[in-house]
């Protein structure tokens, strides 16, 4: 079944569209994408847009020529705006994130016991999960601003970017466990110590927890848990206000994908989740897709003819060009049978290919070769 064609420059030119977020398994060419569609939508559509990646790697910044990205979006110099389109980017500094939110919604004094507790520098940090949840902060922080025309964002490996979407209920499920109820009501009663209080309200459990964590590190989580007390309330709430948007016709997930099994199966995995969850999967970008010319020979003909012209003992170069021939052509119906596992599943999902390129892409001019490619030929 032929999946229908995936109008990418339609998508970057809607005014309606705010967010893009590309999804997908690692290695899939997902943060070049994400740049090549950021470069496009400033150029052609004279969009400002802005490349947010949460990707740890700086293949993002290479290509754009800039020396380092960070926490705060940089203007890509040298392009060829239209109509007054910019293009920034940017890489989440989950520390830095966390440290802002922090900032903006707690008194100097409390800001500068939260930064000085132990846990909070761990959790801020290294914790499982807060990437993911800071991701979201700084998304909707982007968004609130309504500054920029689109938010292009690149997500974690699949796995991880599914984390992307679970972070404000993980972290709702945090808040109402009971674990953290309970210590957090020796921080909020008068009288005594901390410690003391969090061992009368543990009893036994308690002692447990002090022989597997210390009793310094069961204070230092009180104490964190007490500091952040007052913005519990705000995390959850911008955490589920970014999920509505999310799941709001502003954003367009789009999946990328190479024509690899398991990357594939990553994809269709994304692809349920995103429908059961209601939000718009807008596409599939099957990305270094190899392609032949038509040639009039089949893999098997070809191969036939290399063995002529081996047991001939003649012209060794044309039958080396006839097996290279066949190895193509099979690999092409390989791939193809292997996307075909997508599209037969989620046949009305938007598909469109990139081919494969000679040499990986590190500068702007090859995001903006990608860019057409993604577009597809002209009308």
């Amino acid at each position: 079944m032929t999946a229908p064609r995936l109008d990418v420059d339609g998508l970057l030119a809607d005014p309606a569209v705010r967010i893009v977020v590309c999804c997908g398994a690692g290695g899939v060419g997902k943060t070049t994408t994400a740049a090549a569609l950021g470069l496009r939508a400033a150029e052609m559509h004279g969009r400002k847009t802005v490349v947010l990646t949460i990707d740890p790697a700086r293949r993002l910044a290479q290509s754009m020529g800039l020396t380092e990205l960070d926490n705060t979006p940089r203007q890509v110099k040298g392009i060829e705006v239209a109509g007054g389109g910019e293009l920034h980017a940017m890489m989440l500094d989950m520390k830095r994130t966390f440290d802002e939110v922090v900032e903006q919604h707690t008194k100097p004094d409390r800001a500068a016991e939260i930064f000085a507790n132990p846990f909070y520098q761990a959790m801020s940090s290294t914790f499982s999960g807060t990437q993911e949840y800071m991701a979201m902060e700084k998304l909707g922080q982007l968004r609130a601003t309504d500054e920029w025309d689109l938010i292009v964002v690149d997500t974690p490996p699949s796995r991880s970017a599914l984390d992307f979407l679970d972070a404000p209920a993980r972290l709702s499920r945090f808040l109402d466990g009971r674990m953290l109820r309970m210590l957090l009501a020796p921080a909020r009663t008068g009288g005594r110590s901390m410690f003391s209080l969090v061992t009368a309200s543990f009893g036994l459990f308690s002692r447990t927890v002090q022989k597997i964590l210390g009793a310094q590190l069961l204070t230092d989580l009180s104490g964190f848990v007490a500091a952040l007390d007052s913005m519990f309330g705000g995390f959850r709430a911008r955490a589920d206000q970014t999920y509505r948007i999310l799941q709001d016709p502003q954003t367009a997930f789009l999946l990328v994908a190479a024509p690899e099994r398991d990357a594939v199966r990553e994809a269709a995995y994304f692809a349920e989740r995103l429908v059961a969850e209601r939000m718009p999967l807008s596409g599939l970008v099957l990305n270094r897709m190899h392609q032949t010319e038509p040639a009039g020979l089949t893999a098997e003909e070809s191969e036939a003819a290399a063995a002529e012209l081996d047991a001939a003992g003649d012209q060794p170069v044309t039958a080396d060009v006839l097996r290279i021939h066949a190895g193509l052509l099979r690999q092409t119906e390989r791939e193809v049978r292997v996307a075909a596992t997508f599209t037969d599943a989620f046949p009305a999902v938007p598909t469109t290919a990139v081919a494969a390129q000679p040499a990986d892409v590190h500068d702007v001019d090859g995001l903006r070769t990608i860019g057409a490619l993604l577009a597809g030929p002209a009308a």
